[in-house]
């Protein structure tokens, strides 16, 4: 009897392994971010990110406008806000695109959207649609967008491969995507940034371009964060 019971017990440790080699290869070959940096937007309180995101001090606040006008955005255009937060630029996006364009505010976090699109209302602006992505998919549909707008989200990707795979999908023919994220640079950046940003922009580079796109610009007019604009090969 014990020994059948060794044997079971060793069958299950088999089988379990075998369950957790499938995730673990995966996030060996994505190589994306640990899911504990994501945890803090599971349950958010929305106005503490507000503070937060929206505040003078904030690279990418300061400059929130000639970053609207570096990408290029014009109207009738659909934009898609990827890890659209408190919903800044998707607010910024809106009367850029007009009536004739679409903005699409996505992210992981429900209570990030659900706030979103209530200012949203509260505004009048009635070209947004919010989206609840997951970690792997930004769930929009197939060549429905002319512009993916990253901001400060990519080093949040866990699954970055996948996710852009699927921005490669949604983006039109000749569409674009721009990523800003924070220079990571040994000996330079804060040890907040080294610990909390997985890659450079070398990095970002060669992953992005691995996942169908090639590198069209690379703004010079932030110092903290790096801006670059891809095309859809």
């Amino acid at each position: 009897m014990r020994k059948f019971q060794l044997c079971s017990l060793l069958l299950l440790f088999i089988g379990l392994a075998a369950l957790a080699a499938p995730v673990a290869s995966v996030y060996a070959q994505e190589q994306g971010a640990k899911p504990e940096i994501n945890k803090q937007y599971e349950s958010p309180d929305f106005e503490v990110w507000v503070q937060r995101f929206e505040r003078p001090g904030r690279e990418v606040f300061d400059k929130r406008h000639k970053i609207v006008a570096a990408t290029g955005i014009k109207p009738s255009m659909v934009v898609a806000d990827i890890g659209a937060g408190t919903g800044l630029f998707t607010r910024l996006f809106s009367p850029k695109v007009g009536p004739t364009g679409w903005v699409y505010a996505v992210d992981v976090s429900r209570v990030f959207i659900e706030n979103v699109m209530r200012i949203n209302r509260e505004q009048r602006l009635t070209n947004i649609e919010g989206i609840v992505n997951t970690q792997k998919n930004v769930s929009l549909p197939p060549a429905s967008i002319d512009l993916a707008f990253v901001c400060g989200t990519y080093h949040h990707f866990e699954y970055p491969r996948s996710t852009l795979q699927s921005i490669h999908r949604a983006l039109r023919s000749n569409g674009t995507l721009v990523v800003i994220d924070f220079r990571r640079i040994e000996g330079v950046s804060s040890n907040w940034i080294m610990g909390h940003v997985r890659a450079g922009k070398a990095t970002v580079i060669k992953e992005v371009e691995a996942a169908g796109f090639r590198l069209i610009e690379d703004k010079e007019f932030l110092t903290e964060n790096y801006f670059l604009k891809f095309r859809k090969n």
